[in-house]
């Protein structure tokens, strides 16, 4: 019997999860968090909770099939453990590539150089980047006065802002997806010359962000994806049904 293992709490991961459910495949998907585990269908195996090499080693020693890596594009260090702990078990690794849009605006390829493209203007700036990004947003030129930051609604999130010196003033939080609209209404509340995004694709809501920065006549800066090599879903789907169920 195919025995499969997600590892997601994305869009994608959540799409793959209810087409095994539909198609009867036995799956279990592991995400880090609640918010992921409520995108999920109801009907589905949810695995709740951050899993280090050696948890993820265990767990794939239960006698899956193969592991499907459907984690953020910018997971890059949840994906380098994934892999490992699938060589080390022998275990068959998939990983489930996102679908990219046309990028818009400035793009950069790390934090360090969108640090330094910050710090040569003085415009206030709205990120999107998420939370995981907050700690190297502090290097920021007068981040305190310039920098919004829209984060998931979380009493430790807000906590973290608060520890890292952000202004709770200048914090938004709330839940995506985000609408054209709503990216609008943010912009225009922050002031902000500048969104900050990470090329995230459809899935991530990236064609809204560039239209609301036209909209706003703001600079969308871009964090690009890392390169890496894949599968699109339906080339994973192709491999489920032409190999993992015989």
């Amino acid at each position: 019997m195919c025995r499969l293992l997600i590892f997601g709490g994305t869009t994608e991961g959540r799409e793959l999860a209810e087409y095994c459910s539909v198609k009867g495949i036995h799956a279990d998907v592991s995400v880090a968090t609640d918010y992921g585990a409520a995108l999920l269908p109801a009907n589905v195996s949810v695995l709740c909770g951050r899993l280090d090499a050696e948890q993820m080693k265990e767990l794939m020693n239960t006698g899956y099939t193969a592991v499907v890596d459907a984690t953020h594009p910018y997971a890059v260090e949840a994906t380098e453990n994934i892999r490992c702990a699938c060589y080390e078990t022998g275990v068959r690794y998939l990983r489930l590539l996102r679908k990219s849009s046309a990028v818009c605006g400035k793009t950069v390829r790390d934090t360090d150089e969108l640090i330094e493209y910050l710090n040569n203007t003085d415009t206030a700036v709205l990120s999107t980047l998420g939370s995981k990004s907050l700690p190297e947003l502090t290097r920021i030129t007068n981040c305190r006065e310039r920098l919004w930051v829209r984060v998931l609604p979380s009493d430790d999130i807000l906590e973290q802002c608060r520890e890292l010196g952000f202004d709770e003033e200048k914090v938004i939080l709330e839940k995506g997806p985000f609408s054209v609209g709503r990216n609008v209404a943010h912009l225009r509340k922050s002031g902000a010359g500048i969104m900050l995004t990470k090329e995230s694709g459809a899935a991530g809501g990236y064609p809204e962000k560039a239209e609301a920065s036209r909209i706003c006549g703001a600079e969308l800066v871009t964090v690009v994806r890392p390169e890496e090599q894949g599968y699109s879903f339906d080339e994973i789907i192709n491999i489920i049904e032409k190999e993992l169920k015989r």
